[in-house]
């Protein structure tokens, strides 16, 4: 896909997606090699996730990963990508004041490129995310499982189906977003909740495992290639038989885009 006729996509960008209802793609990428194909492909937004952890490191969890880990391969994906917004995440006890957020939040932008840094909390990080928003960091929100507190959470759990976790995920969203909030992940939410976290805010919202009715779509890149072990539920393996790995992003892309991914299988309800 040329990139001549498809310009940056940038913050204004994702919330005129979001006003048009097209829906935005979004992917993890950990290096330049498949940050270009993803970037190629029409991929809207690559995130350098600190799941690169599991993916990249074979550690257990995200926690392990560290800042030194996110600059280095955020600065990789950076350098292949023309067309996508490139996130990097804020990887665990990195972001716990928001001073700190801030100071790592600079490393991201200035050392590796990054046009937007991702971390994860409600009501107790919207300090931070206005200090970051105050001095011009665009930010991704993360609700729902959030992957840094595995253990807190006892495991890979669905998130917001309590009707008093529903509530305050809810007012958590509208905060972040007022805050300064630029884009919301929800992971592992029912799609009830997702649509109407989603139908409530004026930023996008990005679903992992949260229903088609989300503003976009991200997927960890090793599990909709089909190369994670034990892929999640709300994966699917768009390699399938015999299709090479462009192929298979350009598979996603598209049914992102048509609305036929995620299907009911891939959700919680």
């Amino acid at each position: 896909m040329s990139t001549k006729t498809n310009p940056r996509v940038t913050v204004t960008t994702l919330r005129k997606m979001k006003r048009e209802a097209e829906k935005i793609v979004m992917l993890t990428a950990y290096d330049a090699s498949f940050a270009k194909v993803l970037d190629r492909q029409g991929v809207d937004v690559i995130l350098v996730g600190d799941s690169l952890g599991m993916v990249i490191q074979g550690h257990d969890t995200t926690v392990p990963v560290t800042m030194d880990d996110m600059v280095y391969h955020t600065r990789a994906v950076v350098k292949a990508c023309e067309h996508a917004l490139v996130i990097g995440d804020l990887p665990f006890m990195s972001y716990t004041s928001p001073e700190q957020a801030l100071r790592n939040s600079a490393r991201l932008m200035q050392e590796s490129g990054a046009h937007m840094v991702k971390l994860e909390g409600g009501a107790p990080q919207v300090a931070t995310v206005a200090q970051l928003a105050h001095h011009g960091v665009p930010v991704c929100a993360h609700l729902g499982l959030q992957p840094q507190s595995v253990h807190k959470l006892g495991g890979y759990r669905v998130q917001g189906r309590d009707e008093a976790v529903a509530k305050q995920m809810l007012e958590d969203a509208k905060a972040l977003q007022d805050a300064g909030a630029d884009m919301l992940v929800l992971e592992c939410v029912p799609v009830t909740l997702a649509a109407q976290i989603t139908q409530a805010l004026e930023i996008p919202t990005i679903g992992i495992g949260a229903g088609r009715e989300c503003d976009g779509q991200v997927l960890v890149l090793h599990d909709m290639l089909g190369i994670s072990p034990r892929a999640p539920k709300f994966s699917h393996d768009f390699i399938g038989a015999g299709a090479t790995i462009p192929q298979a992003v350009a598979s996603y892309v598209q049914a992102v885009k048509a609305g036929t991914f995620p299907e009911d299988q891939h959700c919680f309800f």
